[in-house]
């Protein structure tokens, strides 16, 4: 089974599969969070959506770093909508580390580790295969990002 073929909510609770929320596109993957410091990197998902043509961000809200992502499902989408513009698909608030893990961040973490942070990013090809994965410092825009982006659309 791809791991595009996991089940997952999208925030508003409908269900999906990873698949769904990608469009078929290759794809950044990143758990995110309202009251972290690097919330702001939300303006720089929102960038890559809305400037990559055949790729798409897919935001994981998760409360395990710090309790920065208390809100409701209906709180999250209103503060990205408002305050970022965010148009990229989200999911329900999961666990990216531990023993309730969401079955996409097991596979995504198998052969690094753990997630570290908020932020932590995956670039995926249209397959579901890992590019590349980023620290949660690295931003969203950098270079080495961009240019994972760039392979993983080349490749699909």
């Amino acid at each position: 089974m791809s791991i595009l073929d996991a089940e997952i909510a999208r925030l508003d609770g409908t269900p999906a599969t990873l698949r769904d929320l990608t469009g078929g596109k290759p794809a950044l993957l990143v758990n995110v969070a309202s009251k972290c410091g690097m919330t702001p990197q939300y303006e720089q998902l929102e960038a890559l959506q809305r400037d990559t043509e055949g790729f798409t961000v897919v935001g994981f809200p998760c409360n395990q770093f710090g309790g920065q992502e208390p809100g409701t499902a209906t709180e999250i989408a209103e503060f990205c909508s408002a305050t970022y513009g965010v148009s990229f698909p989200m999911s329900e608030k999961i666990e990216v580390n531990g023993q309730g893990r969401h079955p996409i961040y097991t596979e995504l973490t198998a052969d690094a580790g753990d997630i570290t942070w908020n932020f932590e990013k995956f670039v995926v090809r249209a397959d579901g295969t890992i590019v590349e994965r980023f620290g949660p410092s690295t931003r969203p825009d950098d270079t080495v990002v961009t240019e994972a982006i760039a392979t993983a659309i080349r490749d699909s």
